[in-house]
């Protein structure tokens, strides 16, 4: 009968011990967190060149905060970074242009970025003709 007293004891420490351990977490989340919720964030500007590692600006009444960000080297420069579209498949080759066309529906703005609705995307369209391997 000790024997069990002794364990249900034991299991009683370590209740509390992890109760206290979930406390000391919430409590730093609090510290390091705001109350503001109207943050407006700029876009993510690269440490150098026009891609990689970079920082975004954000602020919120007195506040302001960088966050750590990365533009990827193969985005889109003429839309930002922090636009995301869905593409259709590329159209046929215009004779009189000698280029392809397709568009894209904005599918995500992030950190509220101004993005347009609809882009269009043109490309040269290529010399070769491929011929069907059989």
């Amino acid at each position: 009968m000790q024997v069990r007293g002794l364990l249900l004891l034991l299991a009683l420490v370590l209740l509390a011990a992890t109760a206290e351990a979930g406390k000391n977490k919430k409590e730093k989340v609090k510290k390091d967190g705001s109350e503001c919720e109207d943050w407006h964030w700029g876009p993510c500007v690269p440490n150098s060149k026009d891609c990689g590692l970079g920082y975004r600006q954000g602020t919120c009444k007195d506040e302001s905060r960088k966050l750590k960000c990365k533009i990827p080297c193969n985005w889109k420069k003429k839309f930002g970074a922090d636009c995301k579209y869905k593409f259709e498949s590329w159209g046929g080759c215009s004779a009189q242009t000698g280029v392809k066309t397709r568009s894209g529906i904005l599918k995500k703005a992030l950190y509220n970025a101004q993005c347009e609705e609809i882009v269009y995307v043109t490309k040269p369209c290529s010399s070769k003709i491929k011929s069907k391997s059989k």
